[in-house]
């Protein structure tokens, strides 16, 4: 097994928070593997909520069907909080995407970053 090489979540531009803009089904786009079946993304994604209210995420691993595909479902994060980890080290390959959608948009930020590992 290879070295992992670290890596900015494919939705980041330049390492900065990814705003969760999506209040429904898909959701923004976090983070999308890298594809075949020779490699794997660990993700490690951390959730922050940047409003006053408290704001609900829904994380859609791989795929939109409900409940299957979500990672995290509903899960209310508190306002103004810390990042709170929602991801870490979960793989994935194959050219999916993790997504997320609040009931609020743009309440939630997501950071991170992926470990590639090439076989």
């Amino acid at each position: 097994m290879g070295v992992p090489v670290g890596l900015i979540l494919s939705g980041s531009t330049s390492g900065r928070p990814i705003p969760v803009a999506a209040v429904a089904t898909p959701g923004t786009t976090i983070h999308t593997a890298v594809a075949g079946t020779t490699s794997f993304d660990c993700v490690y994604a951390f959730a922050s909520n940047v409003t006053a209210n408290p704001a609900t995420l829904t994380v859609e691993w791989g795929g939109v069907t409900d409940p299957g595909d979500h990672l995290v479902k509903g899960y209310v994060i508190a306002a103004n909080s810390g990042p709170i980890p929602i991801a870490l080290g979960q793989r994935m390959q194959g050219a999916v995407a993790v997504k997320a959608f609040s009931g609020t948009a743009s309440a939630i930020n997501i950071t991170g970053w992926v470990d590639r590992v090439n076989q």
